[in-house]
């Protein structure tokens, strides 16, 4: 009884797994596939990447992109790290009052967010471009730098900053010698969760971007609307590839993080 059951939760998680990456699995074989017919074989080939590496508009919009995941993820990162500094020294009721409100991006609908911000920007008569979907990147990704840095303050000894005074550190020597050591996991983890949504943002950047300026998801969209080339099957293979490798570092800096707070606790 106990074999059975334990084979049917396999094929279970087997099908969840089968469901969800069957497509992109299905994508990548097609972004190797030679015919431009997307229906029949027609040979493994390297073409499409090369064909996409060729194409200027494209190059263009993915060094956008990256230009904007860096900046606003650092931004973020900034941002998100003096905040949860402010939250943790709260006391828990305002903390937990703030904590709510700073959480309110991540459970708002994008649409929401993204035509909110859009008229924002169009009552006080800013042009759309890089700078404000930058601004907008960097609302949506704080919350996540803070979500992934408040649990390594609660592990924390609580007075061990004032410790650090006691022996003679100043304020900065303090938190950047003994603080910051300890939340780095944290800031890691939360740069490299920023990077990745803002690399796989689309609703919130299509409502904030100005004409002329394209990420890669704004142009993939505009490419789809024309009919699908085989160099955005190359470009999606290597957009989940990337994805892919942060959220495995970010998986590991978490587990590495863990492991130093057992270090230290012991």
């Amino acid at each position: 009884m106990k074999k059975t059951k334990r084979n049917l939760g396999n094929l279970y998680i087997a099908l969840i797994f089968i469901f969800m990456y069957a497509p992109i699995v299905m994508l990548i074989i097609q972004s190797f596939n030679a015919s431009k017919s997307r229906g029949r074989w027609g040979g493994f080939t390297t073409f499409w990447y090369q064909e996409l590496f060729q194409n200027e508009s494209i190059m263009e919009a993915f060094t956008n992109t990256i230009i904007l995941a860096i900046l606003s993820a650092a931004i973020a990162v900034v941002i998100g790290t003096a905040a949860a500094i402010a939250l943790a020294r709260m006391k828990k009721r305002p903390r937990q009052t703030w904590l709510g409100i700073t959480n309110i991006p991540m459970l708002n609908a994008d649409i929401v967010t993204g035509v909110a911000l859009m008229l924002l920007f169009t009552t006080v008569n800013v042009q759309l471009g890089f700078g404000t979907v930058l601004l907008s990147h960097v609302t949506f990704n704080i919350p996540y730098v803070i979500l992934n840095i408040m649990p390594r303050f609660r592990e924390l000894p609580p007075h061990i900053y004032e410790a650090a005074q006691d022996l003679g550190a100043g304020p900065i020597e303090a938190f950047f010698k003994v603080i910051f050591p300890e939340i780095l996991p944290g800031v890691i983890s939360g740069g490299l969760m920023a990077f990745t949504m803002s690399i796989d943002d689309f609703i919130i950047t299509y409502f904030t971007t100005g004409s002329g300026y394209n990420t890669l998801s704004t142009k993939i969209y505009a490419e789809v609307k024309l009919g699908i080339k085989p160099e955005i099957y190359a470009l999606s293979s290597i957009i989940f590839v990337t994805v892919l490798i942060l959220l495995i570092l970010l998986s590991r800096s978490g587990s590495k993080g863990r492991k130093m707070v057992k270090e230290v606790a012991l």
